[in-house]
């Protein structure tokens, strides 16, 4: 193979990721579809301030979806720290998207993604002894954290002590998301912090 050939790298040796758009200009910086086939930076990104905004979105969701195993539990059960088989888990329910939906998984995560991130928040603020409730804007950064935060969540209530396996819930989850759809737990989530941050603007 020549110099001059380029390779394009596709994750999971599937999914075509450079044709992939983030729609959400906030959201831009925070979104990173730096192309892998295996998604693993090793934690590379741990000990530097803002550094996980340059890990691959797909790593992230992986990432937040190992805490799996006991409802409220975060840290504990089968999935602590496994990582080659959450990565697994990704995989399969990439491939479920694409045969419900016929469409790149990674476009409709991405969409699912700039659904469910709050926009707005609600902060503590003490003052002279009373404690009020005041509306704040949202990061980018935390609003894509809290997004996969909620997508994870939402299929660990779906898929804990029920029939249906995580592969499933968690494309079933991805779709909804991706459609705004508010059958979706994350989007419910999303609606509920906004509509909470706006009565106590």
């Amino acid at each position: 193979m020549s110099g001059k050939e380029h390779v394009n790298i596709m994750l999971f040796n599937k999914w075509d990721m450079k044709s992939v758009e983030v729609g959400d200009l906030g959201l831009r910086t925070a979104i990173s579809l730096k192309p892998a086939v295996i998604p693993i930076t090793f934690g590379r990104h741990e000990h530097q301030r803002l550094k996980k905004a340059e890990v691959n979105i797909v790593e992230r969701l992986a990432n937040k979806m190992m805490h799996f195993g006991k409802k409220y539990a975060k840290n504990t059960g089968r999935m602590g720290g496994k990582k080659a088989r959450m990565l697994n888990t990704v995989k399969t329910a990439f491939d479920i998207i694409h045969l419900e939906t016929g469409k790149n998984p990674v476009e409709l995560l991405v969409k699912a993604i700039e659904n469910s991130s709050p926009n707005e928040d609600t902060t503590r603020i003490v003052y002279g002894g009373v404690v009020y409730h005041v509306s704040v804007d949202v990061a980018p950064l935390r609003r894509v954290d809290l997004a996969l935060r909620f997508i994870a969540e939402g299929v660990r209530e779906s898929a804990y002590s029920s029939p249906q396996t995580m592969e499933e819930a968690l494309a079933k989850e991805i779709i909804l998301a991706s459609n705004n759809d508010m059958a979706s737990h994350a989007v419910k989530k999303k609606n509920e912090q906004e509509r909470i941050a706006m009565a106590s603007r």
